[in-house]
């Protein structure tokens, strides 16, 4: 087996038992956070509110620090540092004794953060191009999979073995990960002995600075558009059904189709950005994605719904391993670690800002203008796309006479 399809396998399992490991823990916080000690329940909203949207917070600013590492020290370093130190923190998290404990191990857990970008910058790096989109839409299946088994695995966890048992049995999985990664995870990696300032580093010698800058934003949008959802569908469910008593069931169903859907097609996707060029896939899967976004806005039951958040899934998966494939592209290896940790801070910034702004535009316009709103950003960065990123890759890939 080629070394690059063994990396993606166990950085595969890796992931999936990270994103199930964190997403697994969300839907408990609340719960922990009155076993804590705190019973009002607008206090503890508001915590398990901070306690959830710091850790984005903080990894956003502490991934471009672990990317520039993982350029200088190697990708594997930091996968087995970001695996037993998570596992290690979210363990401990069992062990608190108040909220101020959880809220500070949840900032530390933060910091400690970066796996999925040491994964992609090391499948990024280690796979020829010939595989790299369809090695990276695969990679980004894991996170998929497990963000919708985690919810469901955390709440059965809490039922049946206990609310500290959900933090100690994360923390296993996490250093599953880590054991994993020591043992079969193989990287080619050179150290480049330069004492240079990474910001000066990275805008001095990124060739396109214009290009990626675009990547950013258009992570960082996609980010956005994903979880200004969060906090809106069960009541959106809600206001679509007279059968109340399935709410959470169909709120259920309505994120697993979006996810199901994108494992589904990230890879066939990758192989199309392979095969015809990121740059189409993702200028398409925006287009496409944005114009999903609007009707969701004029549904009358839940079931239109669910149909039109399948196909918006079948779009979306297009999207970020197509951005990562077009960045390590334009990249080069030894930057490669600083511009994936700073993408993965975009993602961070648009899951915070989403998760925010999404039950903001609800409560001052309505639930139904969420969709719209969400759509017409989409759209509009389809065309800042098709001017920045379509037209110009397109015009390099044009034979020359």
């Amino acid at each position: 087996m080629p070394i690059w399809k063994r990396n993606l396998i166990v950085c595969w399992f890796g992931m999936f038992m990270s994103s199930v490991g964190l997403s697994q823990i969300a839907p408990v916080l609340p719960l922990y956070i009155n076993h804590l000690g705190v019973h009002n329940t607008a206090s503890i909203a508001q915590i398990s509110g901070f306690a959830f949207g710091a850790t984005f917070i903080i990894s956003a600013i502490f991934s471009p620090i672990w990317g520039s590492a993982a350029d200088k020290y190697g990708r594997k370093p930091m996968l087995l540092r970001a695996s037993l130190g998570m596992g290690i923190v979210i363990g401990c998290m069992g062990f608190a004794h108040n909220v101020y404990e959880l809220i500070g191990l949840r900032l530390l857990q933060g910091v400690i953060t970066g796996y999925g970008s040491a994964c992609t910058a090391l499948i990024a790096t280690q796979t020829d191009k010939e595989n790299a989109g369809y090695a990276l839409g695969t990679l980004s299946t894991a996170s998929t999979a497990g963000s919708l088994i985690g919810p469901m695995i955390g709440g059965y966890l809490e039922e049946s073995t206990g609310l500290q048992n959900v933090f100690f049995i994360t923390g296993a999985l996490l250093i599953c990960s880590f054991i994993a990664t020591a043992l079969f995870v193989k990287e080619s990696f050179t150290r480049q002995h330069k004492k240079v300032d990474p910001i000066k580093e990275i805008w001095g010698q990124v060739p396109e600075k214009s290009l990626t800058i675009t990547l950013f934003v258009t992570f960082f949008v996609l980010s956005l558009a994903v979880y200004t959802m969060e906090p809106i569908i069960t009541v959106y469910i809600s206001q679509l059904t007279k059968n109340s008593s399935h709410v959470a069931l169909l709120a259920g169903i309505t994120f697993a189709v979006s996810g199901l859907a994108s494992i589904i097609a990230a890879p066939r996707l990758g192989k199309l950005s392979d095969k015809f060029g990121t740059q189409k896939v993702i200028l398409a899967a925006l287009i496409v994605a944005g114009i999903m976004f609007i009707p969701q806005a004029f549904v009358k039951n839940p079931w239109q719904l669910m149909a039109l958040r399948f196909i918006l899934g079948l779009a979306s998966a297009g999207l970020m391993p197509s951005i990562n494939t077009l960045l390590k592209k334009i990249t080069p290896d030894f930057l490669t670690g600083r511009v994936f940790g700073i993408t993965m801070s975009a993602g961070y910034l648009g899951v915070f800002a989403g998760s925010t702004l999404g039950g903001q535009i609800a409560a001052y316009f309505g639930i139904r203008s969420v969709f719209i709103i969400t759509g017409a950003l989409l759209l509009i960065n389809a065309v800042w796309v098709y001017f920045k990123v379509y037209k110009k890759m397109s015009m390099r890939e044009k034979p020359s006479y």
